[in-house]
């Protein structure tokens, strides 16, 4: 692997995005088929995130796939063979990322598809002895969050309160936990509450009902140490979404399930009768898998959610007025993130550079936004979003002590005026330069 970093024409690599393709979107194991992935992300850092194209690396890392199907396609490209498991796939994993960070030590890496039962132990590894982010885990995490955040202020509170909500996520794969823990993080980091009190808050569930130690038997595979970090002990185990939120009545509720029509009519119209102004997250991808429609959460709220999806949904009329569903998309923050990063020559990404960033984000919408029941900015501003999540990564690390000041040089960072020039200097522009006349003539 050290031969092949070489390989690569690029000498000054700024951001790459390495996959197994071991879970795509909704479509499962794919194998090296996931490759596109790589390339589609490192698209949004170049077009909103001003990565210059020639200094973005995508990598599919082919250990195997388990997906039978594309193993006897003999038009296949990949490794035909089970995907790797154990210490032989961490060992090769392990080549990758020195024979990565030695051609380029200067790197952002982005894990991206990573199949749930090893997305955390592969961030885990690397996370604080390389600059590195997950997608699926942090970034979920990060953009439903500043959804969090937006939606308490639309509905008249501090960011503070977000340590007062009560959670139900239905789905406790590796973006289910993304969300839970960027929370109880962010619960952390801005309201100073300890781990634990954090987690009484949440109430995650699976297939066989909400999380609990002693829980036995069941369709779900035994709970992963991830999984057992928000196990419950209370008489609200094993219970449904639909049970559970009648129980509990949360404010808040979570979809990362995959499984469409999982907030029906029952379950949404108790978060309409328990709160004024419920927020209500299906954020399963693609829009087939949603839990509901936003069609459908405004109707049973009589207009009163606080919606927001994984998958765009149409705006709604709803008694004469027009309601702007928002997408909860990570474009809002990764490509943002990895720019702040690299311009600061961040050591790692710490819980506080994550937090950082929702609140960027969540501090970004216009007024004519908010008016329009958006949570969301529009997604045209996307390079203005980048700019302001880079610009709060940068402040963030250097206030931790974990970036390399010869990076930002004179920069005063508490210039704003300053701080925002200097970005915008360093973002590459997606637009074609013009060609003088002079060369014209001489072609």
């Amino acid at each position: 692997m050290g031969s092949m970093m070489y390989n690569w024409p690029g000498r000054d690599v700024h951001v790459a995005v390495i996959t197994d393709g071991g879970r795509v979107l909704g479509l499962g194991d794919l194998g090296a088929n996931g490759m596109a992935i790589t390339i589609g992300k490192l698209a949004l850092y170049s077009a909103a995130g001003g990565i210059a194209p020639h200094r973005v690396l995508p990598i599919m890392f082919d250990a195997g796939t388990n997906n039978s199907a594309i193993r006897k396609d003999p038009f296949y490209l990949g490794q035909s063979h089970p995907r790797l498991e154990g210490d032989a796939y961490y060992k090769l994993l392990d080549e990758l990322m020195f024979s990565l960070t030695n051609r380029f030590p200067n790197i952002f890496i982005q894990f991206e598809d990573f199949s749930s039962d090893r997305a955390m132990d592969v961030l885990n590894r690397y996370r604080y002895k390389t600059l590195c982010f997950n997608d699926d885990i942090q970034g979920t995490g990060a953009v439903a969050v500043a959804g969090i955040l937006s939606a308490l202020e639309a509905q008249g509170k501090p960011a503070d309160a977000l340590k007062d909500q009560k959670f139900v996520i239905a789905g406790s794969g590796s973006a289910g936990l993304g969300v839970v823990n960027a929370l109880v993080e962010s619960m952390m980091v801005g309201q100073g509450v300890t781990e634990e009190e954090a987690r009484r808050h949440f109430w995650v569930a699976d297939v066989d009902g909400v999380l609990g130690a002693a829980r036995t038997g069941g369709r779900a595979p035994p709970l992963t140490e991830a999984q057992l970090a928000f196990a419950r002990d209370d008489e609200t185990v094993g219970m449904s979404i639909e049970e559970v939120v009648g129980h509990v009545k949360p404010s808040v509720l979570i979809g990362l399930s995959t499984v469409p029509g999982l907030f029906n009519e029952n379950v949404v119209r108790q978060m309409g009768e328990a709160n004024e102004r419920p927020i209500i997250f299906p954020l399963s991808n693609p829009t087939s898998s949603a839990e509901c429609k936003a069609e459908d959460a405004y109707a049973w709220t009589d207009g009163r959610c606080i919606f927001g999806s994984g998958s765009p949904f149409d705006p709604v009329e709803h008694n004469g007025k027009t309601l702007t569903p928002s997408q909860v998309n990570n474009m809002f923050i990764f490509p943002g993130l990895g720019l702040g990063a690299t311009l600061c020559g961040a050591k790692h990404i710490s819980q506080g550079i994550v937090y950082a960033t929702s609140l960027a984000l969540a501090g970004s919408l216009t007024a004519e936004e908010r008016a329009g029941g958006q949570i969301f900015p529009s997604v045209h501003r996307i390079r203005d979003i980048s700019h302001a999540v880079a610009i709060a990564v940068i402040r963030q690390a250097a206030s931790e002590g974990i970036a390399n000041r010869k990076r930002l040089g004179d920069v005063d960072l508490d210039d704003d005026e300053e701080i925002a020039t200097w970005v915008s200097s360093k973002m590459y522009d997606p637009v074609y330069v013009q060609v003088s006349s002079r060369v014209q003539a001489n072609k």
